[in-house]
């Protein structure tokens, strides 16, 4: 029944008011508090089979709200069974990613504040400070000048850089202002040809797909060279597909690879790709971290010469997931290709609508997480940090040049360390494997590279320590002796 003319309508109750929510916040801190405080003690790897959990709830919403303690007791005995603990200082799988009071606490005054970033009015501060913590990071990160919203005279420069959700959308927006500057039309799309060695991340082949890219080469890296990308390779299909009337217009190329963190000669290829009018896009996602660490910066000679550079925050610098800032040298194209306003109508250099510079339309205020963490840390602690890491991967390194059954299998670089059984099959390091993330107490994952299988201990939790290092080689090491005494 509808209410008559000037007849107050009923308020609608909320079933968690403010001051509910203020003692289920501190409860919900405690509980953090004491997950952290226990995670070593959990299983890493989750054991349960797909679909564990539709036996376990209810086919239907509820009709009347439930209490909160029987969602939270929920938690603990139905989510948590089906949850992978990446926080936990036995996580030695894929790379890390990493969490930190700080960054939880920015995401959660992010998560509170709810702001829709998607032009500079939506919220001002949203977009100021993304862009100016940015340029704090690329500082920390040493990147080259052309990188950063603003001149060291503080005027806006022709670049800058912006967060995005992943690497991979890093990758496709990139790819996006790569296309638009090759100043190709839509019917010779089919011509254009973007390149990546064999041990680039799988985003680029997304990306093409997305973007209607048909030409994506995979140039073959090889254990000679640290399995980076061949500088002669590319010039020898730059030639062969401008010569079948193709046109090359964007590379990908890696610092830190996800199978054995190779390196990519950018000094090399970046003169190549300048020659061939590629726009160069490097995709640093796990190591560009190490770059805070002055020690670490030969890893990444020749940003001087590349268009884009993304890393990911959330992997190995203490800020949760998600946070993967990208730098562009020039953002225009850039807005080109993702802008619906009309240059003519667009700001000029640095535009403060971020929208234009990704895929949504909405943003989060993710500066916020970042800005905490570096603030909190600072760069003498971000320093010290990656440099904890580092220490912990020769620790480990040196235990397995020093067993007689094993073998490092590829370049140990930064905070991985890949190794294998010595002389041993396929099947013997893929039961090995198992064996150690079956028991719960550490969780570490294969690779395949040159048709061998081999192991990726990879450092980056945020609480490990020696001690866990040491616990895990011993539950490597007496598990391949266990294993090997019974062939």
């Amino acid at each position: 029944m509808e209410p008559s003319s000037g007849q107050m309508m009923p308020g609608f109750e909320h079933p968690m008011d403010i001051e509910e929510f203020r003692q289920r916040g501190k409860e919900m801190v405690d509980w953090i508090c004491d997950y952290y405080s226990g995670v070593s003690e959990r299983p890493v790897r989750s054991s349960v089979e797909p679909g564990y959990l539709a036996s376990q709830l209810p086919r239907s919403p509820p009709q009347k709200g439930e209490a909160w303690s029987d969602i939270m007791q929920d938690i603990e005995h139905k989510i948590m069974p089906g949850v992978t603990n990446w926080q936990s200082p036995n996580f030695f799988a894929y790379y890390p990613a990493n969490s930190s009071a700080p960054g939880m606490l920015g995401e959660m005054l992010s998560a509170a504040l709810n702001v829709i970033g998607f032009s500079w009015i939506g919220s001002p501060a949203a977009t100021e400070l993304e862009t100016i913590v940015l340029d704090w990071l690329a500082q920390l990160l040493d990147l080259p000048a052309c990188f950063r919203s603003h001149t060291p005279e503080g005027t806006p420069s022709e670049g800058g850089g912006v967060i995005q959700g992943s690497a991979s959308e890093a990758t496709l927006v990139a790819l996006l202002a790569a296309r638009t500057q090759a100043g190709a039309a839509p019917e010779e799309a089919h011509r254009l040809v973007a390149y990546g060695s064999d041990q680039a991340h799988s985003s680029l082949k997304k990306a093409c797909m997305i973007a209607g890219i048909s030409h994506c080469r995979s140039l073959p890296a090889a254990a000679a060279n640290g399995w980076a990308m061949d500088p002669k390779a590319l010039e020898a299909a730059l030639e062969e597909d401008k010569a079948k009337g193709l046109k090359p217009f964007f590379l990908f190329a890696v610092v830190g690879s996800t199978n054995t963190c190779a390196i990519d000669p950018l000094l090399q290829l970046g003169p190549i790709a300048q020659e061939h009018h590629l726009w160069t896009h490097v995709d640093a996602a796990y190591a560009g971290a190490a770059a805070v660490v002055p020690e670490q910066r030969h890893l990444f000679q020749g940003l001087h010469l590349v268009d884009s550079f993304n890393m990911n925050a959330h992997k190995w610098l203490l800020t949760n997931f998600d946070c993967s800032p990208l730098w562009v040298r020039r953002s225009e194209p850039l807005k080109q290709a993702l802008s619906l306003t009309p240059a003519v109508l667009r700001a000029k250099g640095n535009a403060l609508d971020l929208r234009d510079w990704q895929i949504p339309l909405g943003r989060r205020f993710r500066a916020l997480k970042l800005w905490f963490v570096i603030r909190t840390y600072g760069a003498e602690g971000l320093q010290e940090y990656i440099r904890h890491h580092i220490r912990l991967a020769k620790v480990f390194e040196g235990l397995v040049r020093a067993h007689p059954k094993f073998e490092i299998a590829a370049p140990p670089r930064l905070g991985l360390v890949c190794f294998c059984l010595k002389d041993g099959s396929r099947e013997q390091n893929a039961a090995l494997l198992e064996a150690l993330n079956s028991s719960g107490r550490l969780f570490m994952v294969s690779t395949d590279v040159g048709g061998k299988l081999i192991l990726r201990f990879a450092l980056g939790a945020t609480s490990v320590q020696q001690s866990h290092v040491e616990a895990a080689w011993q539950q490597i090491s007496q598990q391949a002796d266990q294993m090997l005494s019974q062939h």
